[in-house]
């Protein structure tokens, strides 16, 4: 077996001077040290002197010890005779996360010191430019310029697009001798469009609604009684067979409709009381009536018919209601009714029911006696300046009802009267 072959090369052993230690500096971390600088473009001569000035007022620590140098809020300037260097505001963020530290090295004693150091990053400004404003640019500048680097530099679909935008320009110099007739033409088109005002009043006018007051301060002034109920109506009402029945179910079989629970139980209520209250009764059987008008006139309107089913009201009510809630068409005799006058039969029932109830009425049970979606009454109840909501409990107090009441959205009239504003239709 070959014996193993040694190296005859020596190794050079490092003798204590060629030794490098490394240590800190001894001297007090608030000592005046030395800084970095670093130049990412122009750099100065190496004679440009530079200064560090305070940059904020040094606040006193809890121990009342003064900052270490690294930490002080400073700027480093300095300048030519045609060049100033400073500061930049990017020195603060360079040095985030880091620590910078400069060595100095002593050949005797082999010994590397160690001082932290703070970093800037130093910018400069020409002195000859400082008073040179920048030069104005149009925005038909820009587009030029960025057409001009778009045909030079640009994508083939980019270049389509740059000469399709330049035909579709429109030349405002030929605009200039027909623009004064274009305006005179505008105003005198426009002269004759409403105003906003007198377009709020224009459709406040049209509401399928009764006639209100807008300036009304109290809910029951909003809808006055006699708006839906005229007064020979309401003289021609009688109440005395109601007074005298001897129970609820002969007061039920005295109602033009006898089938609606919301009538039926406000008519319990009401005679529930020691005194009751005749002005709510004669409104509830005035809208027993209207609902059996209704009733009565969903297919044909016939006035012998109408005053047949209706026996117990008197021929002025019927009269009333022929007259507000159908109408005949020109050169006929027939009544019928309408989309727009069932709208407005619907919308005076209801606002005699806000007047029953207080002005919190619950829509559901008005629905199912009328055999019409909640949703469909409840917009008739918007229409009217009522908001769907359930009652605060100062309401529940006001109205006298139980707290399980408070579950139950009901249409509320307040305050001042707010119609619903019409919906803006979405652009498809």
């Amino acid at each position: 077996m070959a014996a193993m072959k040694t190296s005859k090369k020596r190794k050079r052993e490092l003798d204590d001077t060629q030794r490098v230690s490394f240590a800190l500096s001894d001297q007090p971390a608030t000592q005046l040290g030395p800084v970095l600088a670093n130049f990412p473009s122009v750099k100065p001569m190496k004679s440009t002197p530079f200064k560090c000035y305070k940059t904020q007022t040094q606040k006193p620590t809890m121990d009342n010890e003064e900052m270490p140098f690294v930490e002080i809020p400073m700027l480093i300037a300095g300048e030519t005779e045609a060049v100033d260097f400073y500061s930049s505001e990017e020195t603060r963020r360079a040095s985030l996360g880091s620590r910078y530290l400069v060595g100095v090295h002593n050949k005797r004693t082999g010994i590397t010191t160690l001082r932290a150091a703070p970093l800037h990053i130093l910018t400069h400004e020409v002195k000859a430019l400082k008073g040179l404003q920048p030069a104005a640019v149009s925005t038909l500048q820009r587009l030029e310029a960025r057409a001009a680097l778009g045909e030079t530099f640009g994508t083939k679909k980019a270049k389509l697009a740059i000469r399709a935008q330049e035909r579709n320009k429109v030349d405002v110099s030929a605009m200039e001798g027909v623009a004064d007739h274009l305006q005179e033409s505008i105003l005198k088109n426009t002269s004759t469009l409403p105003s906003t005002k007198e377009a709020k009043a224009n459709a406040n006018s049209t509401r399928l609604v009764p006639q209100y007051d807008v300036d009304a301060l109290n809910p029951s002034d909003i809808y006055p009684l006699h708006n839906m109920i005229p007064k020979p109506e309401w003289k021609s009402l009688s109440i005395s067979n109601y007074m005298s029945a001897g129970g609820g179910a002969e007061r039920i079989a005295l109602l033009p409709f006898k089938r609606s629970n919301w009538i039926n139980d406000h008519l319990a209520l009401a005679f529930a009381s020691p005194s009751p209250n005749k002005t709510a009764i004669k409104m509830l059987i005035y809208i027993s009536t209207m609902i059996a008008f209704h009733k009565a006139t969903f297919k044909d309107v016939n006035k012998d018919v109408i005053q047949q089913k209706l026996p117990m009201v008197p021929s002025v009510v019927i009269d009333g209601l022929l007259s507000r809630f159908t109408e005949t068409a020109r050169g006929s005799m027939e009544a019928r009714k309408t989309t727009e006058k069932g709208t407005m039969l619907m919308t005076h029932m209801f606002a005699l029911c806000l007047h029953v109830d207080d002005f919190a009425t619950d829509t559901s049970v008005l629905a199912s006696d009328l055999s019409m979606e909640p949703a469909k009454v409840n917009m008739l109840f918007k229409s009217l300046g009522c908001k769907i909501t359930k009652l605060t409990p100062s309401d529940l107090k006001r109205l006298g009802l139980p707290d399980s009441a408070g579950e139950v959205k009901r249409a509320i009239l307040t305050t001042p009267l707010e119609f619903p504003k019409p919906r803006m239709r979405r652009r498809t």
